[in-house]
């Protein structure tokens, strides 16, 4: 469930790209109005301005919004512009331009993840993940080491639903698998295997335990921030939220609130439906 606002009566992607045009022009930029006008716009109006911008000014509106945007903002809306495919792919490659990537298991299930195609409807066969279970317990707990194909080929090729399930079984016949996970693997590998269950089991709790250790101590990682929020926001942001305020008793709009400022500070709140246009 996405939180995005879209005002009642929008203006067309055309009249946008003007007002942002004039947004720009003149002695710094106008970057309520810009957040005023990207915060409220989806995926597909988003495309449609970046189109007409072009086309009317023969220039590439998210080069322009670099130029002219500084900061937190920046990194937030430059992340919020592109097709959410694209943008995926633009976090991977960032995230694998680390020493992520020079380490066996983890790379291989990364690998397998993104070439494996899953089944992510709500039907779930129980013999199977039954079988899956007991096949995860032989590679893990029940050897002396671990047999990471086994872990790799189930984690990677079973959907969601299934893959809850297959906890759930494992939770019935041996315990916990999360715990079972900490106890066989270790690293990136052992990180990579517990976020795709957690994923699978409660994605919404997953993403509000992101969110807060974002925030927790002194600081805030603000990468991590905007990351989590304009990526989730247009898919499931409603249960995230809920999730949030379940877990550390109160909102995640208030903690946002508290965390950030300026004009980051309401885009971000913007995205989370707190601001109306």
């Amino acid at each position: 469930m996405a939180t995005l606002t879209i005002p009642p009566v929008l203006t067309s992607p055309r009249d946008d790209a003007t007002q942002l045009y004039r947004a720009f022009k003149g002695f710094g930029c106008d970057t309520a109005a810009v957040v005023n006008i990207l915060a409220h716009r989806d995926a597909t109006q988003r495309s449609l301005i970046a189109q007409e911008y072009r086309a009317m000014y023969s220039e590439d509106l998210s080069k322009r919004l670099a130029s002219e945007l500084r900061g937190d903002v920046e990194r937030a809306i430059l992340l919020w512009m592109p097709d959410p495919a694209v943008r995926d792919a633009t976090i991977v490659r960032q995230a694998l331009s680390g020493d992520f990537i020079n380490l066996k298991a983890a790379t291989e299930l990364l690998l397998a993840y993104v070439s494996a195609v899953r089944y992510e409807g709500p039907e779930v066969d129980r013999a199977m993940a039954e079988h899956d279970a007991k096949s995860l317990y032989k590679a893990g707990e029940k050897k002396l080491g671990t047999d990471e194909k086994t872990f790799i080929r189930i984690f990677s090729e079973r959907g969601r639903p299934h893959l809850a399930a297959v906890a759930s079984a494992y939770h019935s016949m041996y315990g916990s698998l999360k715990k079972a996970i900490k106890s066989e693997t270790s690293g990136n590998f052992e990180f990579g295997l517990l976020t795709i269950l957690q994923c699978a089991e409660n994605p919404g709790k997953y993403f509000a335990k992101v969110l807060h250790k974002a925030m927790e101590g002194m600081g805030t990682d603000d990468s991590t921030l905007t990351r989590v929020i304009v990526t989730r926001t247009e898919i499931d942001m409603q249960y995230i939220k809920a999730e949030y305020q379940k877990k550390y008793g109160k909102t995640l709009n208030d903690a946002i609130h508290s965390e950030t400022s300026s004009h980051y500070r309401t885009f971000l709140l913007s995205l989370l439906g707190a601001i109306h246009r």
